[in-house]
């Protein structure tokens, strides 16, 4: 519909104080729904046929996709994204690394456990609602490096729902200052006496975790078929699965690492697990 706005004021005379014209003025509007949104424009016309033919020309347009209105895509929420993307994502993609995988679960689980910041649809999300979220956590007792892990996880999703097109941009969140680093060299006195009080297999499995500088996991992992003698003078152990992709390594034996083959062969040459370590 086309409705006319800037009417002149008329004297005695018929003319307006402030134009000097004599008869109506202004200029026509028009206004339509469109996609239960309400589309208002001016013509800047005083003819209301040219005005008419104007708002065909808008409807038109729209139906075209050409001008004016689009329709927005709704941005999920933080709970929505998480359950419908996230979780797949993480649960397909480290498959392979079952503590990665259960590290990003148990963050998700503490930042949906905050109904403010779970209800926020990703665009609605800044960092004073990830200062809510630290604020609601701090009086539990956590250490920082706790909640800066959860922070991290947050900070992966929003990242991802970036690049999968959620979102056009993400709040920067920054990690909380004050962790706690723990750092300490087990000396050689404490080693031994380690060593003499464990059991089978753990004390095996120390004695190669100390000498050689694997992590546990990669410590499981080893097989026969990744220890040769050709490599190096003193033979090498090959690091087929770590942390990343890029911790795959051979790993040369010195003269010192003698226990370390001996500790090997104690094991048999099989995979060990967390669970043969009591």
């Amino acid at each position: 519909m086309i409705y006319k706005r800037g009417k002149c004021k008329l004297d005695s005379d018929g003319k307006c104080k402030k134009c000097g014209k004599r008869g109506t003025s202004g200029v026509y509007w028009y206004k339509f729904m469109w996609q239960g949104k309400l589309v208002r424009e001016s013509t800047k016309q005083g003819n209301d046929k040219v005005a008419r033919q104007m708002e065909s020309a808008h409807r038109t347009s729209l139906a075209k996709c050409e001008v004016g209105i689009r329709e927005k895509k709704i941005v999920p929420t933080l709970a929505e994204f998480v359950r419908s993307r996230f979780l797949p994502w993480a649960e397909s993609v480290f498959a392979a690394k079952p503590k990665t995988w259960l590290w990003y679960r148990n963050g998700v689980r503490r930042l949906l456990s905050f109904v403010p910041l779970a209800d926020l649809r990703l665009s609605e999300l800044t960092g004073e609602s990830v200062a809510s979220y630290v604020a609601h956590r701090q009086p539990n007792g956590l250490e920082v490096s706790s909640i800066n892990r959860e922070l991290q996880v947050l900070r992966r999703m929003l990242h991802l729902a970036v690049e999968w097109g959620a979102i056009d941009a993400a709040p920067k969140i920054s990690m909380l200052a004050g962790e706690r680093h723990r750092e300490r060299v087990v000396t050689a006195e404490e080693e031994a006496k380690y060593l003499a009080a464990a059991p089978e297999p753990l004390a095996s499995v120390a004695a190669v975790l100390a000498d050689t500088g694997l992590r546990p996991d990669e410590c499981f992992r080893l097989r026969w078929e990744a220890i040769t003698w050709r490599n190096g003078r003193y033979g090498s152990l090959l690091v087929t699965h770590g942390k990343t992709n890029a911790d795959r390594r051979v790993r040369y034996v010195h003269p010192s690492e003698d226990a370390v083959l001996a500790a090997v062969e104690r094991l048999g040459g099989h995979r060990i697990g967390h669970n043969d370590l009591g």
